[in-house]
């Protein structure tokens, strides 16, 4: 992961697109100061916008996460916790399945 909002990647990927950075933050539906201080590497981007810059720019959300020099979740890739919330709410959906099931019987 970079360590800083790698800023002039950007703009190229922006510019190779023939686009600028008002278009990104409409995109994402950040006001323009909202960018500007993502850019100056003062506000971290969220994972919707990760998805949304990279969906703009033709690149894996991964790329942008660590272009981005965040610890922003990529979109669909769970946390760890958010891994285990989930496996545990399975494990109760079988479960409560499998009572149903008895109760049946």
């Amino acid at each position: 992961m970079a360590l800083f909002f790698d800023a002039e990647w950007f703009d190229a990927r922006l510019a190779e697109r023939g686009l600028s950075r008002q278009v990104l933050a409409a995109a994402a539906g950040m006001a323009q100061g909202d960018l500007a201080l993502v850019f100056k590497d003062q506000r971290e981007l969220s994972a919707g916008e990760v998805a949304v810059f990279a969906e703009l720019l033709g690149v894996d959300p991964r790329e942008i996460a660590d272009r981005a020099g965040i610890s922003t979740p990529v979109p669909g890739q769970a946390s760890p916790v958010e891994a285990r919330l989930a496996a545990l709410e399975r494990r109760v959906a079988v479960l409560e399945a499998e009572l149903a099931r008895l109760k049946r019987a």
